[in-house]
């Protein structure tokens, strides 16, 4: 019978010397010395403890266990000879008198080290996953992100707020990305939708009388994987408040989000409220982009005018944007290294000339600006010793390339940033409309269901092109945390919003029955947001991939490869669901 642990694998001290102690965890290695001597490292979740055997009888009995068995060891505390201050249990080291395979490990080789895990293929990692997460580095993650969504979870309740869960089995809706449909048994020919986001439900919500609502949200869209974005299923900090305005919910956001950052994140300094607010056009026009990383010192300026017409073959009837890097001493080499990135990264070609302290422009496109150089350092205001990066195209071309070049020239050059800190920003004054890329008909350009900047009267006499939304973007070093908006509680607004774009009363009533009809009941003003906790534990992990941060990611198909999902299902759990697959080759 297992005899329960006395202590973990981090909780001896120098003060429990010569106790008896029954430390139980993973048999991580063994430093054999001799025949009879020999150091090993026992493990659990709490961290780790050195075992020292010294008879030759237990060193057989260990020789037999392969590595990350877990095992019971029973034995006395003494004093290690040689310490070691990297470990919280270095003062220490236990002598085993009894020892015991609690579960055995069959296999004398591993897929790879679980200590250095993170070094091993990304396949490899999440097939074995419950072995990669066996990593203290690995786990920390875990654990960090447990700490943070309890916090966030207390923070929200202390502002009032009420935790109500949503289905996960609802209908199909136009939420921007595809559907995980679920078949019905009961209702042939049927489909639930797993939720995109849990959108309609908490309008309902405010709809039905609760006036501060959240959850941890699972949301579920059949999207490709990024760096920043899982595939399937993803969490966020969804949030809705009756009779409340945009000024409300960055209130809210503004007390939640800076402490559990400074408190949490790998850097211990983020902005304080009330977050610089940028709308989406000047957003463009200083940044290249909407997710505008603050952290970098430089902006992007209109080169239009003056460099028009100088004879670049590439700038000939282009909107033309530049980056100013001042004091620039990086080499030819670096440059190209940044303008070949850009274009990677853009599929556009980034240009560039460097102004002298004498005045000179050299380098790059300089020769075509020869003759107009004065009003070029005097337009882009060049004192000397800059490299101007510049990108040319439609306006939208232009300011993204510039955008591309802005962050990655800060990242060759780090005096342009300031990387220890989280900047958090508010994109604001979102277009309600777009021409879409594809159709060349007029579409919402985000959320349908926000509220238009001037309501009916917008929507009545406003160029559609020209109204803006109660659409606001949180976005965070260059992420973007969330969207949320003030919504379109009224009715008749919402018809004639989406009559724009094609949709009359009869579809708004087909589409989103449940919504339409609550609102027709008095529906008050709501507004709210929804900030992706993935992205945020990943920001304050400091990691690259929000896989990092995911107990059980899948891969970037969209697979679990631990668990063998998607899989095939048998034919009658098909017959079940009144299904039959007709796959083409």
């Amino acid at each position: 019978m297992f005899q329960s642990r006395t202590h973990t694998c981090n909780e001896l001290r120098i003060e429990h010397v010569g106790e008896t102690v029954t430390l139980a965890g993973w048999y991580e290695n063994l430093r054999r010395v001799s025949k009879n001597l020999g150091f090993l490292i026992l493990r659990d979740f709490y961290g780790e403890t050195q075992v020292v055997i010294e008879s030759e009888e237990m060193m057989e009995k260990i020789s037999s266990v392969n590595r990350e068995s877990t095992i019971s060891v029973t034995g006395v505390v003494r004093e290690r000879s040689s310490k070691n201050a990297a470990l919280p249990t270095g003062e220490i080291e236990v002598v085993p008198e009894s020892m015991e395979v609690l579960g055995k490990c069959y296999y004398n080789a591993l897929p790879f080290e679980v200590s250095r895990s993170r070094e091993a293929d990304e396949n490899a990692r999440l097939r074995y996953r419950y072995l990669d997460l066996r990593n203290p580095e690995v786990k920390s993650k875990i654990v960090m992100r447990s700490r943070i969504v309890a916090e966030l979870r207390q923070r929200m309740m202390d502002l009032g707020f009420l935790e109500i869960t949503t289905p996960i089995l609802t209908c199909s809706s136009p939420e921007g990305a595809r559907d995980y449909l679920v078949p019905s048994r009961n209702h042939p020919g049927k489909f639930y939708a797993l939720p995109q986001a849990p959108q309609q439900f908490k309008q309902l919500l405010m709809a039905s009388g609760f006036d501060r609502y959240f959850q941890i949200a699972p949301c579920f869209r059949d999207e490709d994987a990024r760096a920043d974005r899982s595939p399937g299923e993803f969490y966020q900090l969804d949030m809705e408040m009756a009779f409340a305005s945009q000024e409300d919910v960055f209130s809210i956001i503004e007390q939640v989000l800076p402490p559990v950052f400074e408190k949490y994140g790998t850097y211990d300094r983020a902005s304080r409220a009330p977050f610089t607010r940028i709308s989406f056009r000047d957003s463009m026009e200083r940044f290249g982009t909407d997710k505008p990383d603050l952290r970098i010192r430089l902006e992007l300026t209109e080169a239009t005018e003056v460099l028009k017409d100088c004879g670049f073959e590439p700038f000939n009837g282009a909107v033309i944007k530049a980056v100013v890097c001042p004091e620039f001493t990086e080499s030819r080499k670096v440059i190209d290294k940044i303008c070949a990135d850009v274009e990677v990264q853009t599929g556009r070609k980034a240009y560039w000339f460097k102004a002298g302290a004498d005045g000179s422009l050299t380098g790059g496109i300089s020769k075509f600006l020869a003759e107009r150089k004065d009003d070029v350092l005097s337009a882009l205001s060049l004192k000397g010793g800059e490299l101007v990066l510049l990108a040319a195209g439609t306006r939208q071309e232009a300011q993204k390339t510039a955008g591309a070049a802005r962050k990655i020239v800060a990242n060759y050059a780090e005096r342009y940033m300031d990387k220890e800190c989280y900047e958090f920003c508010w994109i604001v004054d979102f277009p309600m409309y777009e021409i879409g890329e594809e159709s060349g008909e007029l579409e919402f350009c985000h959320n349908p269901f926000s509220m238009p900047q001037g309501g009916m009267k917008a929507l009545k006499e406003q160029d559609p092109l020209e109204i803006y939304a109660y659409q606001y973007d949180l976005v965070c070093n260059g992420i973007e945390l969330s969207s949320g908006a003030v919504r379109n509680h009224d009715p008749e607004i919402m018809i004639e919003a989406f009559r724009l774009v094609g949709l009359g009363e009869e579809d708004v009533k087909a589409k989103f029955p449940a919504m339409y009809n609550a609102f027709c009941y008095g529906a008050p003003p709501h507004a709210g947001i929804a900030p992706g906790v993935d992205r945020m534990v990943m920001l304050l992990a400091g990691e690259d991939s929000i896989r990092e941060v995911i107990p059980f990611p899948m891969n970037k198909n969209a697979q679990d490869i631990m668990m063998g999902a998607p899989s095939e299902v048998s034919p009658k759990q098909l017959e079940d669901v009144h299904i039959k697959l007709d796959i083409k080759e």
